[in-house]
């Protein structure tokens, strides 16, 4: 029965994919036709990212109408009023499994602005997501390695214009960019390769975000900061469309933006470190309290 469900989960998934992608590409070439209109253009740009929310009341329900799993909303950023749908936020989350992005997406859509994350350039590759994702105006890194970036001083250069770019597409309306300052998903290998100074947590990469900030400085309004437990260990993609994974945990807290653009550039990173810190420190903390070292990736 559990395939069955994984099964008809994937179909649904995929038949919005597709049919959302060719919508958007419709869009894009209205975009394109309507841009000497700024008004038009605008009202354009607003139906594309009416996709994003689409997706995700689509997947809520799914979710929902399937019962594949029950999430559990914890933290003061649930309250009513604390999150609007007329604000900017920086979104930030640990990251564990594919789940993640579903998880978020779906729990967010009716509080906040729609949603666009960080992604790897490769994906932009995969049929129809790739293409929604770049007309979409998502942002996109390269992840280099630190030996290609010293060998090459200049690869740093090329992430940075990208998120400064599609960053700027995202100044004309309410947007949330959401960042998994991991840059990848946990794994106890990559822990302990890392040797992380966190035990729940693989070290944050902040390159990204501060360029976002610096980018946004002027729109950001606060940083959503999201902490995903899985209780039962965390699935993968498909056994969660199965229905295997019990529950989720999304713990979501308002947080103050450091005070970045203000003072010199070296000031400005030593502050974000301190935040970012901050905040993982007291996210590792709350994964040890709920979950402690039974964490699990199958």
């Amino acid at each position: 029965m559990s395939v069955l469900r994984g099964a008809v989960s994937m179909v649904a998934i995929l038949a919005f994919l597709v049919v959302g992608s060719a919508w958007l590409c419709v869009l894009a070439l209205l975009r394109l036709l309507a841009k000497p209109v700024p008004a038009l253009s605008r009202l354009v740009d607003s139906a594309m990212d009416r996709v994003i929310d689409g997706w995700a009341w689509w997947h809520r329900g799914l979710i929902s109408g399937l019962a594949l799993t029950r999430i559990e909303q914890q933290g003061a950023a649930w309250r009513e009023g604390e999150l609007s749908r007329e604000r900017w936020y920086l979104v930030l989350s640990n990251h564990q499994t594919w789940v993640d992005i579903l998880v978020l997406q779906t729990q967010l859509v009716d509080r906040v602005p729609p949603l666009k994350f960080f992604t790897k350039k490769q994906l932009l590759w995969v049929p129809f997501l790739g293409v929604a994702m770049w007309l979409l105006g998502f942002p996109y890194v390269n992840r280099y390695s630190r030996a290609q970036v010293e060998a090459d001083p200049s690869l740093r250069d090329r992430d940075r214009d990208n998120v400064r770019a599609a960053c700027e597409g995202v100044r004309k309306r309410p947007t949330c960019i959401l960042n998994f300052l991991e840059g990848t998903r946990f794994r106890p290998a990559k822990h302990a390769a890392q040797e992380s100074t966190y035990q729940h947590l693989l070290m944050p990469r902040i390159g990204g975000v501060g360029v976002a900030m610096d980018a946004l400085n002027d729109r950001l309004d606060a940083a959503l900061d999201i902490t995903l437990v899985y209780p039962d260990g965390v699935p993968s993609y498909w056994d969660f469309l199965c229905g295997r994974c019990p529950q989720v945990v999304m713990k979501a807290e308002l947080r103050e933006l450091p005070q970045a653009g203000q003072g010199e550039p070296e000031a400005n990173q030593r502050a974000l470190i301190s935040w970012v810190d901050e905040l993982w420190s007291a996210k590792d903390e709350y994964l040890g309290d709920t979950v402690g070292d039974t964490r699990s990736a199958k």
